[in-house]
């Protein structure tokens, strides 16, 4: 699909499902809602699917690895090359996420969508080796944004097709919490200094360069955020279009699609603008501990599952809640009913 006919099949969740599955939890031998998030999120689950029945046992992290020009601003601590060796140990499950997948029975498909050089990654969704360095020029083209998305939308489709039933979203780019404030500040109409953080150790120094480069960026492209490919093309970066694709292409699938922390979620966001439909697709998975994450939850209408101080990305947040979904489904599809027991229902009361 492309981006017109993704979002062209995108509707809103399935109610009638969701109504069953409220229905079988409070038939299930428990107090009512007692399970809270975990209940709330199998009944959106069925909404989103169209079936009471929750399956999602098949399970895969999809990280989206790329480069950022940005980074000739001394906007991080280390170097581009830790992308590429970060992402070739995706496919070794070395990269911690890759080993909380193992830990979790996910799979993990790592996708080369801009690395600034080759990897062991297959090149087809490559769109170019890095983006271009935002502070000078636009980070892409509005073409290659669209490409990019596109190939999140590719490789949504890939996945439902390989019989995956909940997709989890990471990331691998140094640089990629500059463009996310980046966007985050656009979108947001917040300050800069408000949606900007750290990312992986930055010290007080590079915190300022790292806040003047994105004014720079924004002031020099003025990015409409009344239009998120815009944004996403001028201070944005491949990874997270990638991810923008990822949401959109499973909303359009009927697929859940799991937000990680601040990168992925920033991206939900710009998939949300896009499409407003698409939001409801979404599971938050935890609150990350960069300075935006908080409000882009608050934004999306999201309540995360995990409060553990995370900021390291790559799909962590979002694969550690794999095991408690199992949990929820493992209640919901195999514990006994009140009727089974021959009890009287709990009943809902003003």
């Amino acid at each position: 699909m492309n981006l017109q006919e993704t979002l062209e099949k995108i509707q809103p969740l399935n109610e009638h499902a969701m109504e069953i599955a409220k229905k079988k939890w409070d038939s299930i031998a428990h107090p009512l809602h007692s399970l809270g998030l975990l209940e709330d999120v199998l009944v959106q689950i069925a909404g989103i699917t169209g079936q009471a029945g929750i399956d999602i046992k098949k399970k895969v992290l999809v990280p989206m690895c790329a480069d950022n020009g940005v980074v000739e601003e001394g906007v991080t601590q280390s170097g581009q090359e830790i992308t590429m060796l970060v992402a070739e140990t995706f496919l070794t499950y070395q990269s911690a996420a890759a080993r909380l997948c193992k830990e979790a029975g996910a799979d993990v498909f790592p996708v080369d969508i801009g690395i600034a050089v080759d990897t062991k990654l297959p090149r087809d969704y490559k769109i170019a080796y890095g983006t271009k360095n935002m502070v000078k020029e636009p980070a892409m083209t509005y073409e290659e944004a669209v490409r990019a998305i596109e190939v999140g939308i590719h490789v949504a489709e890939k996945m439902v097709e390989q019989g995956y039933k909940i997709i989890a979203t990471g990331e691998m780019g140094i640089g990629n919490t500059t463009t996310s404030s980046a966007i985050a500040s656009v979108l947001l109409e917040q300050p800069v200094e408000t949606m900007t953080g750290r990312g992986a150790g930055l010290s007080s120094e590079g915190l300022q360069r790292k806040i003047n480069a994105i004014k720079k960026a924004i002031a020099l492209h003025q990015p409409k955020k009344e239009d998120p490919i815009d944004v996403l093309a001028k201070v944005g970066g491949f990874d997270i279009a990638g991810l923008v694709g990822i949401y959109l292409g499973g909303a359009a699938l009927h697929t859940p699609v799991v937000i990680d922390g601040f990168i992925s979620g920033v991206a939900a966001l710009a998939a949300q603008r896009i499409c407003s439909d698409a939001g409801g697709y979404m599971i938050a998975s935890h609150v990350s501990e960069e300075a935006a994450g908080k409000l882009i939850l608050e934004t999306l209408g999201k309540e995360a599952f995990l409060h553990a101080h995370m900021c390291l990305g790559e799909g962590t947040g979002a694969v550690a809640i794999f095991p408690l979904l199992d949990m929820a489904a493992a209640i919901y599809n195999g514990m006994s009913t009140f009727q089974e027991y021959e009890m009287d229902a709990y009943e809902h009361l003003n």
